[in-house]
């Protein structure tokens, strides 16, 4: 899910609700991608800040942390084994970099035979050496060299077996910023690196890339390319680092709880990645946002702590099976939305509602307002793969019965185009003029936003059926109608409305000379908890069960 909020505001992402295997975490043990496929890491630094030092080992199928050996260094570099060139600031990289440089090369001088590390260490040091693990033995490697013949040239000073290359599946280890080896790891893909910090009292707290985190950490090695960064913390932490940057850490106890759950839930239903990455969930906008024990200025409150410990081990469940998706959003603008006019898909417990306590409690930017010119539109069109030409006209062609946008037409001079679903809102996002559509209640040029295309008698009322409604004149007269649809004047024109049916006919214009202005309320997709619904909630006095409740339906939390 895309991050929340701290103080600002920001738009919360969906999930696919499409099936998905059983999550893969095991022992109560997550595995989170921190750094992986295009952001993979050619080096990554750790820095111990509670304990001192590290152990260099790995994680067997059941996560239980094998350790081979250790450090007492607190800041260590890992780094995709071969050619390494270190510049004059310390960092790392697989290209000459400008300036002077160090270099630490893909060849070495490999001696065997050795039953343990503290063995294999022993050697090595006499020489200036580091141990390694290489597809299951220890070994002692010596030297850096750019050739195999510069290797060959040494091998007698060494007494070693034999010249070897570092392969594409291997990482080294070093004190950071110098050519300090310590270690080498490489078990050609079968198993991979894990670095474990030695804490304090049972505790652990490591700088990575700017946040800290518990727990320990993995490094797997695609072929021939960078490292995947992991972060293995136990769940119960895990979620600890969720809740306070996916909701204010210093909201009421009880919208916080009703967090925790839904994000313990979407971790054990989730397996996206496993496949492709070998970690459970990823720390960014595609899952959730972890940010572990934060930035040191920002992280877990003792509040959202409390929560989580309030509710350890709880998730939702719908007919004894657990939720797969438990999806939530900042706000729904006064309702939310079944998944299936969102997502596709039709799990019962995402049902669309009403939603009365949203209107109770101040939000910031709630209701908001973007102008699109058409050129705008049909370049934003073009990048997403819409051919229509140029855009001449845009218009809601559907609703809910919830009154949320189901369908947006877009008509060009070669061509019309209908969207449905999450993409009515998705496909005016453009990074190139800042502009987006942030919820699944709007409407375009003054068209009847939370209309539903029906008729609306009041603020939460919508006529089933037109037929026998009474109507009254511009002269006061009193009449009835007779049939299923009827026409109305707007700012948009005139349009066709029918009593509870969710649709609506194209209205007669829906361009000025402005251009196209999309007003509307609430921050989100509309599915599952509103999270500033469930901090109203909580505000007058209902409890985290009773928050899950409303906005998933026929739910129970174990």
């Amino acid at each position: 899910m895309k991050k929340l909020l701290l103080t600002a505001l920001f738009v919360v992402t969906f999930f696919s609700l499409s099936a998905v295997s059983a999550s893969a975490v095991v022992n109560d043990t997550v595995k989170v991608g921190l750094w992986y496929g295009s952001n993979a890491l050619f080096s990554a630094n750790l820095e111990n800040s509670l304990g001192e030092g590290f152990e260099f080992g790995y994680f067997e199928d059941e996560r239980e942390f094998i350790s081979l050996g250790r450090t007492g260094e607190t800041q260590i570099s890992m780094t995709a084994a071969g050619d390494i060139y270190m510049n004059g600031s310390g960092a790392y990289s697989a290209d000459i970099p400008s300036g002077g440089y160090r270099f630490l090369g893909g060849w070495h001088v490999e001696l065997g035979g050795f039953r343990d590390y503290e063995e294999a260490e022993d050697a090595a040091r006499e020489y200036g050496g580091y141990p390694a693990w290489i597809s299951g033995e220890f070994v002692a490697r010596f030297g850096s060299y750019q050739s195999r013949s510069e290797a060959e040239n040494d091998i007698d000073r060494y007494g070693g077996d034999q010249v070897v290359q570092s392969s594409s599946t291997g990482v080294i280890v070093t004190v950071t910023r110098t050519e300090d080896i310590l270690f080498e790891f490489d078990c050609g893909g079968a198993r991979d690196l894990g670095v474990q910090p030695e804490g304090w009292r049972g505790e652990t707290s490591t700088w990575f890339k700017g946040y800290k985190y518990a727990g320990a950490f993995e490094y797997a090695r695609v072929t021939g390319g960078n490292i995947n960064v992991m972060n293995v913390v136990d769940v119960e932490t895990y979620v600890k680092g969720v809740i306070p940057y996916e909701m204010n850490g210093d909201w009421p106890l009880a919208a916080l709880e009703a967090q925790a759950v839904c994000a313990r839930t979407f971790l054990y239903g989730n397996s996206k990645h496993t496949a492709a990455y070998g970690f459970d969930v990823c720390n960014g906008t595609d899952c959730q946002v972890y940010r572990g024990l934060g930035s040191g200025g920002a992280g877990p409150s003792s509040q959202s702590d409390q929560a989580v410990d309030n509710t350890a081990g709880e998730r939702l469940y719908y007919q004894g099976e657990l939720v797969k998706d438990a999806v939530y959003h900042s706000s729904d603008g006064g309702a939310t939305e079944d998944s299936a006019n969102v997502f596709g898909g039709n799990p019962g417990y995402l049902i669309g509602k009403m939603d009365p306590y949203e209107a109770q409690i101040t939000i910031p930017n709630y209701s908001y307002s973007v102008t699109y010119s058409a050129s705008e539109l049909t370049w934003i069109l073009e990048q997403k793969g819409y051919s229509i030409g140029t855009v001449r006209n845009v218009y809601i062609s559907e609703y809910t019965p919830m009154g949320n946008v189901k369908k947006v037409t877009f008509e060009g001079s070669g061509g019309t185009t209908t969207v449905s679903g999450d993409t009515c809102r998705t496909i005016f996002y453009s990074s190139t003029y800042n502009k987006s559509v942030r919820s699944m209640r709007f409407d375009i040029n003054g068209s009847s936003a939370g209309s539903g295309g029906g008729v609306y008698v009041t603020s939460s009322g919508q006529l089933s059926s037109l037929s026998g409604a009474s109507v009254i004149s511009g002269g006061g007269s009193l009449g009835t109608l007779d049939g299923s649809t009827a026409s109305v004047i707007s700012s948009s024109g005139i349009s066709t409305v029918s009593g509870g049916n969710g649709t609506t006919s194209r209205p007669s214009s829906g361009f000025s000379n402005d251009g196209f202005t999309i007003t509307g309320t609430g921050n989100g997709h509309n599915v599952g908890m509103s999270q500033y619904g469930a901090r109203a909630m909580a505000e007058q006095g209902y409890g985290y069960q009773e928050i899950l409740e409303f906005y998933y339906t026929d739910i129970t939390i174990w």
